[in-house]
């Protein structure tokens, strides 16, 4: 996450070069071999509490993807660390703070690849050393990706799968990763980068309200001046092609970091409103009221209710029919039992 007032590296880093994607793409390559071999190192952290602002930490509403591909990152979460190192896969699921230190190899400077989820959207990216021991974007290019979702459920089951137990743990892991890394190298070689001509200030500014929104100085008029242009053209054409006002896009993924807290963390309300870049905890329960349509403590309510809510009797969920005779077989015909 960039420091309030800075511009973010997203905004100043180069598109890749064909040399660049073809790097990538035997980056993939190699990812992916490691990986038929079970010679792909696999790391995801073991947080219980996802949406937490820490200093020095950021988290995101997606899941990212780390491949280390020279040197090292040392990743520092809430509650533990670990060091990636070369032909290493992290994946870090959606709401989970942390914070990274690179090094360099002993005689190659670092080097990863990381893809990260946007709407519709998936950004890859090279990160360098840009600062001893910073990382930041040295390359990037933005996907269309009309099948984002399954992107995102394989990366989501990966992160639940490493953390179970289980005869065929290993080998549920090992597929989902082919199917993702191959996703990944399909795309980076067939698709084409969009950030320059279709997604503009517009998906600049999506991305700078995700990556910035628990700053409290978040707004149209700070989002304006990081992207170069006045307040009210950027609000007229964020509008004209969301249909949605700026400042409620910024309110409304707000919320969503709000809701993810409730449902995943114990958090009071305060602490929630705090860390989604709400200045007054009472504005943020008004809000909150507005676009959920119950306070921050109904709806978390709402959500024990509806885990602890027990079915009065077992039964089966037909299209047509609720069957509640225990999985017992269908009466043969001819007979008298009575049909289901």
């Amino acid at each position: 996450m960039s420091a309030p007032g800075a511009t973010p590296a997203l905004f100043t880093a180069r598109s890749m070069s064909a040399q660049n994607r073809a790097e990538m793409q035997q980056a993939f390559d190699r990812a992916l071999r490691l990986a038929e071999r079970d010679r792909l190192t696999l790391r995801v952290p073991h947080e219980i509490n996802p949406a937490l602002n820490r200093r020095d930490m950021h988290y995101h509403y997606r899941p990212e993807i780390f491949l280390q591909l020279q040197g090292t990152t040392d990743f520092t979460f809430p509650r533990e660390k670990f060091r990636l190192g070369e032909d290493e896969l992290c994946v870090i699921p959606a709401g989970v703070p942390h914070g990274e230190v690179v090094q360099p190899g002993a005689a190659r400077p670092f080097r990863n690849l990381v893809a990260g989820f946007y709407n519709n959207t998936l950004s890859v990216h090279f990160a360098h050393e840009a600062r001893p021991g910073k990382p930041d974007i040295q390359v990037i290019e933005f996907f269309d990706a009309p099948n984002l979702d399954v992107f995102l459920l394989l990366a989501h089951t990966v992160a639940q799968t490493h953390s179970m137990q289980g005869p065929a743990r290993d080998t549920v892991l090992k597929g989902l990763l082919l199917a993702l890394l191959g996703l990944f190298r399909n795309i980076v070689e067939t698709g084409t980068g969009q950030l320059n001509s279709d997604i503009g200030k517009v998906f600049q500014a999506k991305c700078l309200v995700r990556e910035q929104f628990a700053n409290p100085d978040l707004g149209v008029q700070h989002i304006a001046e990081l992207l170069g242009c006045s307040p009210d053209y950027l609000s007229h054409l964020f509008h004209t092609e969301t249909k949605e006002r700026l400042t409620h896009y910024i309110q409304r993924i707000r919320i969503e970091g709000a809701v993810l807290a409730l449902e995943t963390t114990t958090l009071t309300v305060s602490e929630i409103a705090y860390a989604g870049g709400f200045a007054d905890p009472a504005y943020f329960a008004r809000v909150f009221k507005q676009h959920k349509g119950a306070t921050p403590h109904d709806y978390r309510a709402q959500l024990e209710a509806q885990r602890t809510q027990k079915e009065a009797q077992p039964k089966t969920v037909y299209f047509d029919r609720l069957d509640y005779t225990h999985g017992a077989p269908p009466a043969k015909p001819g007979s008298d039992a009575a049909p289901p």
